[in-house]
């Protein structure tokens, strides 16, 4: 009898443990799913802010290489013949300026720290990356000088 009445009122507690967390665990949850995204927008913003408040850099006597690339995408490459440690980059109607970072492959990557973007370029083909987000911005980007030589080698065969 002892046994019984000791597990019914174990299970009495439990049951009212449960009960009281049932209560007060939805509420909290609603209260963290609404903080997250406006935290997370507020930061998106900061970033927009920093993206347009640096200077575009100047592209007077450079050369310029134009790259297409997957999925339709475009960039434009300005190098300065006196400077080989940087670069701009025209992405999405908008001048960047990448800083030569050296490496122990030998490709030449450029990265502008402040906005995220890095730009890898190999002799077979370039990517332009997003450090921040970590995703590819633009793949298998080819140089559209080499492409148009290419098609008239295969045209003069």
């Amino acid at each position: 009898m002892a046994k019984l009445l000791i597990t019914l009122c174990a299970s009495g507690l439990s049951v009212s443990a449960v009960a009281s967390d049932a209560t007060t665990s939805p509420s909290s949850v609603k209260k963290q799913v609404k903080a997250k995204p406006t935290k997370v927008a507020k930061a998106n913003n900061k970033n927009t802010e920093t993206d347009t408040s640096e200077p575009e850099p100047n592209i007077e006597k450079s050369a310029d290489t134009e790259y297409k690339c997957e999925l339709g995408n475009s960039l434009v490459m300005y190098e300065h013949p006196e400077d080989n440690q940087s670069l701009a980059m025209r992405w999405r109607n908008r001048l960047y300026k990448l800083t030569r970072v050296e490496t122990s492959t030998g490709a030449h990557r450029f990265e502008n720290q402040k906005i995220g973007l890095v730009w890898i370029n190999i002799p077979s083909k370039g990517m332009l990356l997003d450090s921040r987000r970590g995703q590819q911005l633009a793949n298998e980007c080819r140089s559209t000088k080499i492409a148009s030589l290419e098609t008239s080698d295969t045209q003069i065969k």
